[in-house]
């Protein structure tokens, strides 16, 4: 039985995201997509002076030649995009430590990319990744086809929150997910990965390949105290995917001390991970306002672009 309150709840949660993103960010949805997330587009426009950084692929050799100085030509982005967002559902996201757990950041991750590329006719579609377990429709992933239009882009969001916690099954890897979408989004567009990278697959690889053809951003989904143990004597440590238990002594501050090391380190292994494939990257933590983080990535992408 659908309970009602439920749905209820549920649109309203969902309508608040779309009312703080689109209030947030609504000054900087005006102009072509060149300006936003994606990249510049197929369509020719005007040439300019080469500058350093500029892709060589973009060369204006008849002006080069006739000038004798080198120019690049700018593109008009193109009028319909096409977003795939590519989400872990894995266990590992039912966790959080201060004001909510990854998971609702992550569904808010996916609002805010989704509410700021729905518009202008553009299409949203989403692949969840991770635990499988049969659907009443009897597949085992979810995949959600691109469709344009608000009511697709909420529709959408609706089943990914209805995904909710991590069911048990046979798990597919964050490599195996990116190699569907590869194999899945035929149209050049944007990628918008959501996930913690708790991963042993070989996902910079299949991510470098997405790169090639797609406007890639990774979106890293965090909690404070994966970097950092609190004081709080004998605790159990429980692995939410693998079930493994471990007691660790959290009042050694030398435990603590080795906690916070390898952590950051892992942070940073990630985060060259991510630059070397050639994707952006954003880190969202639940100890912060995350629509601040997103609007200044957005900000960001525009002055660099």
């Amino acid at each position: 039985m659908i309970d009602s309150a439920d749905v209820i709840r549920r649109e309203d949660r969902l309508r608040q995201l779309e009312m703080a993103v689109t209030r947030k960010l609504d000054g900087l949805l005006h102009g072509d997509h060149q300006g936003l997330v994606p990249g510049g587009g197929s369509e020719p426009a005007e040439s300019r002076v080469y500058a350093p950084g500029d892709d060589v692929r973009r060369m204006d050799w008849n002006l080069t030649a006739r000038t004798a100085v080198p120019h690049v030509r700018t593109t008009i982005a193109d009028r319909e995009l096409e977003t795939w967002l590519v989400i872990d559902g894995s266990a590992s996201l039912d966790f959080g430590t201060i004001g909510c757990e990854k998971r609702d950041l992550a569904l808010a991750a996916a609002a805010a990319f989704t509410f700021l590329t729905v518009r202008g006719g553009n299409r949203v579609a989403a692949s969840i990744f991770g635990p499988e377990a049969p659907r009443s429709d009897g597949s085992a992933s979810m995949v959600v086809p691109p469709r344009s239009g608000r009511p697709a882009a909420l529709a959408l969001l609706h089943r990914i929150e209805q995904r909710g916690r991590a069911a048990g099954g046979p798990s597919t890897t964050l490599a195996e997910a990116l190699r569907r979408i590869r194999l899945t989004a035929k149209r050049r567009g944007l990628i918008v990965l959501i996930t913690d990278l708790i991963d042993q697959s070989d996902w910079p690889r299949e991510l470098r390949a997405l790169a090639l053809r797609h406007e890639v951003v990774v979106v890293e989904v965090r909690d404070p105290r994966e970097s950092n143990l609190p004081a709080v004597g004998l605790l159990m440590l429980v692995d939410p995917e693998s079930g493994q238990r471990l007691e660790v002594q959290t009042s050694n501050p030398k435990v603590r001390a080795r906690f916070a090391e390898a952590a950051a380190a892992r942070q940073a292994e990630h985060t060259r991970k991510v630059r070397a494939t050639g994707a952006a990257h954003l880190v969202l933590s639940t100890d912060r306002d995350w629509l601040t983080d997103v609007v200044r990535f957005v900000v960001a992408r525009r002055r660099r672009r």
